[in-house]
């Protein structure tokens, strides 16, 4: 179980590197910039289990992803973030 923890932490970590990564990106657009931002600090929230922040963060990522403003390079990087975030199970 810890070791199944230690793992879902893992992933998670990689996420929240990948969306700093496009947050710090100058090209990213402001709203999307913001959006995720937001997101990254609700990741690092320790009120819930990795699970459950994994799985809002999959939601929340599919509506930033619908945004019609963002570059091609930003949703394909979002849904490497998302299919990462789909490898964390309870």
């Amino acid at each position: 179980m810890a070791e199944k923890n230690n793992q879902n932490a893992e992933t998670l970590n990689a996420a929240i590197k990948t969306l700093e990564e496009i947050v710090a990106n100058p090209s990213t657009p402001k709203n999307i910039k913001k959006s995720l931002a937001d997101l990254v600090v609700e990741l690092k929230k320790q009120e819930y289990s990795v699970s459950v922040r994994a799985a809002n963060a999959i939601s929340a990522l599919d509506d930033v992803t619908q945004d019609p403003n963002m570059p091609s390079y930003v949703r394909v990087t979002l849904w490497q973030a998302v299919s990462t975030l789909e490898r964390i199970r309870e």
